[in-house]
């Protein structure tokens, strides 16, 4: 037995010698294009069932069986797999591997597809060009179709996110924050955003749960990155509604892009119901400049000019409305006109001082300034009548007058300090503001009914409504924040975690308040699937007080006086999210599955009414509230080499105002939106861009009352929009490599496909009787949009 036991043993140890010597160790390390480390890249042997993933610092270290030939496959989603064959490979095998990205068609490169490990996600720029547009705001347009955003107007860059106001967006334009004018009422009036979209080079989008680096607003944060230019480009683009024109070169040292829009939409608002004759003209130039004298010291200037002019002389409008059982039709002869000016500046110089290539900081100084003017006197005779019986319901006359001013200048000093570590990301910044705000605004409105003066009191003359404001604002604001993004993996190497952390400080003299936000998240990417990400996050949220949320009305012998109201608290929202990434390849093309579960509790909220795209607050009253819904977004190449997606946002908003919950004026309860890409079999030259969107109706009541009166829901807004592109000149591919030309693209829109009447605010009339009756103002119809796109 004991021998047996000896011979036992002998045979084991050679067992395990040979063993091991079936055996090698594969290590090494994968980057990217520019030798930068590719985080949870995959190393598989698919013939042994092995599979492993590259560390923070793009490392991996596997154990095989040796063979003939031993097939390894790296592979990321958003980069070409590689695969590298090993010939009887023995002992410790090391292996260094680039990935590139995944490029299809020509120049289009395949990005969004990179891992979301934070509340901020990484929209792709090309998404939006060449894409039918009413509006001329590409980039603002993307936003609006992204999962959790609602539009009711395709007139407007406005957007709400998750049951917020218009003012509850931030945006930042190379880490500076911008503002938008005040006084805009309508779409039409709005003309160009700030952002130009020939400029971008990223866009970052959150919907909630944002760092600590974004200000104090309550629902979204949009990051946009202008890009520097590293050779001579250049793109002039031609539509019926607008043209822009962008030039940008570059030195070793030195680049220097500029880009110049001009848009009339004249010919869009023709399809409104309210004919005339409309002048808009909307100008805007940018420059952005950057000097790098050496490593250590960068110096860069950004501009813009902004002049936005709407004029109006309106001559008559019909209107029918009603259901195909009662159709009420709504006629206006009007006299008068308006004459509107919205004319900002914004400039920011930024010196960065660089310590190392990993730490930096920067000052910047910046400033934005704004007049505004808007001006009408407008009168209608009107007849509202039911169209089977031809009953006059109600005849009169209303005379609209304004005469609305308002001049701003913000001006900050900021200082911005950025360190990275092997694990740490490290944020700060500290920020002075100096603001001014002088508004003198006289509004009213003038009802006759059937020779009734509405109120009718049978002694005075009295307006429907009648607002004087003469409001200065002068103050100061201090800003600061500091966070740190940390990276780490479990013990075992097999759990990925991104933890961001951080805490916001605010303080303003005008009320005197000083508020703290703390804000944390974390993203886990699982050992069972490193394509599988959940994130978290949660944070206390302000919406800090301006101008717009101060102002407080005060009703004397029918005359509305608006002051300012140094009492006023910031809004408060404490958000709570829960997220699930998925990314998977179907035939060999990338996609992305998102879901987001959100709660927002609100508290210190100013009720507020909306109409069209103007804001009215309640700055008398607070209140709490609750947001909370689910997002859902799925994300791809439905077709090879074409970005889209197809995302649906449920919701619920509501507020506790006087001891009665009534939805929000943003309660919008669902929302559908696709955007669809693609080519014609066999070819690259001809495009296609649908987008179409469904969304619920919000509440809406009658003007200047209060909120427990929006008892009604307009009609869900419904919409298509398909763009056909023609590539007539691609570089890549044509035998001219030597033209001057990279790529012209000619295009033909058609907006609102169906024609569908869609409303974004209502027109009360009222009787003798005090009968009201709401007139939809319809958005525009069908039009033909041709468009022109030279790239060199």
């Amino acid at each position: 037995m004991k021998n047996k036991h000896v011979l036992l043993t002998i045979l084991l140890s050679f067992f395990s010698l040979a063993m091991m010597a079936q055996t090698f160790t594969l290590q090494g390390r994968v980057t990217d294009s520019n030798n930068n480390p590719v985080e949870l890249a995959t190393v598989a042997v698919a013939k042994q069932g092995r599979v492993t993933m590259t560390n923070l610092k793009g490392e991996y270290s596997i154990q095989l069986h040796s063979a003939d030939s031993v097939v390894v496959r790296f592979s990321m989603v958003g980069y070409k797999t590689k695969t590298r064959v090993l010939k009887r490979p023995k002992g410790r095998q090391t292996l260094i591997v680039q990935l590139f990205d995944d490029n299809q068609i020509g120049e289009v490169t395949v990005v969004g597809q990179k891992r979301q490990t934070g509340t901020t996600e990484q929209l792709d720029v090309k998404n939006a060009q060449n894409t039918p547009s009413a509006t001329g705001n590409a980039v603002e347009e993307l936003i609006q179709q992204q999962a959790g955003v609602s539009t009711h107007s395709e007139l407007s860059s406005q957007y709400n996110v998750r049951g917020g106001s218009f003012d509850e967006n931030s945006v930042y334009i190379n880490g500076v924050e911008i503002y938008r004018p005040f006084l805009v009422r309508s779409g039409q009036q709005e003309g160009l955003s700030i952002i130009n979209p020939d400029m971008v080079k990223g866009i970052g989008f959150s919907t909630g749960g944002f760092e600590a680096k974004y200000g104090d607003k309550m629902s979204s944060a949009l990051d946009i990155t202008y890009k520097q230019p590293k050779k001579f480009e250049a793109k002039v683009s031609g539509s019926m509604l607008g043209a822009s024109a962008y030039v940008g070169f570059s030195t070793k040292k030195f680049s220097w892009s500029n880009g110049l829009r001009y848009k009339t939409n004249r010919y869009l608002l023709g399809s409104l119901d309210t004919k005339g004759e409309y002048k808009p003209n909307f100008l805007d130039y940018q420059t952005y400049l950057t000097y790098k004298p050496n490593k250590r010291w960068t110096v860069e200037f950004m501009g813009d000019i902004s002049d936005n002019h709407y004029n109006f002389t309106p001559s008559d409008r019909e209107t029918n409305f009603g259901t195909m059982e009662n159709v009420k039709s709504f006629k206006v002869y009007f006299d008068g006109k308006e004459k509107d000016l919205f004319r900002t500046y914004f400039g920011t110089f930024t010196i960065t001082r660089h310590f190392t290539d990993k730490t930096s900081l920067s000052f910047i100084g910046s400033a934005y300034s704004t007049n505004e003017q808007e001006k009408y006197d407008i009168q209608g005779q009107y007849w509202l009548t039911q169209t089977e019986t031809s009953e006059n319901l109600g005849v009169g006359t209303y005379m609209e007058h304004a005469r609305n001013y308002l001049k701003a200048n913000v001006k900050s000093l900021k200082l911005a300090f950025a360190h990275k570590a092997k694990r740490h990301d490290i944020l700060a910044g500290l920020t002075y503001k100096i603001e001014h705000v002088d508004e003198y605004s006289r509004e009213y409105e003038m009802r006759d009914s059937s020779g009734y003066n509405i109120p009718h009191t049978g002694e005075d003359l009295k307006m429907v409504y009648s607002l004087r404001a003469h409001n200065k604002l002068d103050a100061n604001r201090l800003e600061a924040y500091i966070q740190d993004t940390y990276k780490f993996m479990s013990s075992g190497q097999h759990t990925f975690f991104t933890l961001n952390y951080g805490v916001r400080f605010s303080h303003w003299n005008f009320n005197r308040e000083t508020i703290f936000s703390p804000r944390v998240s974390l993203s886990i990417v699982p050992p069972f699937n490193n394509n599988v990400t959940f994130r978290f996050a949660t944070g206390l949220y302000y919406q800090a007080p301006f101008f717009k949320e101060l102002r407080d009305t005060t009703t004397v012998e029918g005359t509305t006086y608006a002051s300012l109201n140094r009492k006023i608290k910031s809004q408060r929202s404490i958000h709570f999210i829960a997220a699930y990434d998925y990314k998977f390849k179907l035939n060999d093309r990338p996609y992305k599955f998102t879901a987001e579960a959100y709660y927002k509790a609100l508290a210190d909220i100013v009720p507020y009414s909306v109409n069209n795209v103007k804001v009215v607050y309640d700055a008398s009253q607070q209140c709490s509230g609750h947001s909370m819904g689910v997002d859902l977004k799925l994300y791809g190449e439905f077709v090879p080499g074409t970005d889209s997606w197809v995302s649906l946002s449920l919701m619920d908003t509501k507020i506790n105002l006087n001891g009665v919950s009534i939805p929000m004026p943003t309660d919008q309860r669902y929302a559908l939106n696709l955007y669809f890409t693609d080519y014609f079999p066999g070819t690259d030259k001809w495009r296609m861009s649908l987008k179409l969107a469904f969304a619920d109706g919000l509440p809406f009541g009658p003007p200047h009352k209060e909120l427990s009166s929006m008892q009604f829901r307009a009609p869900a807004y419904k919409r298509a929009d398909i763009g056909m592109s023609y590539r007539l000149f691609d570089r890549e591919k044509s035998e001219k490599k030597k033209s001057v030309f990279k790529n012209v693209w000619l295009g033909i829109d058609c907006l609102n496909l169906f024609g569908i009447n869609n409303v974004n605010s209502y027109y009360w009339i009222t009787d003798v009787t005090n009968q009201q009756y709401a007139v939809p103002n319809y958005l525009t119809g069908r039009q033909i949009n041709a468009r022109l796109s030279v790239e060199f």
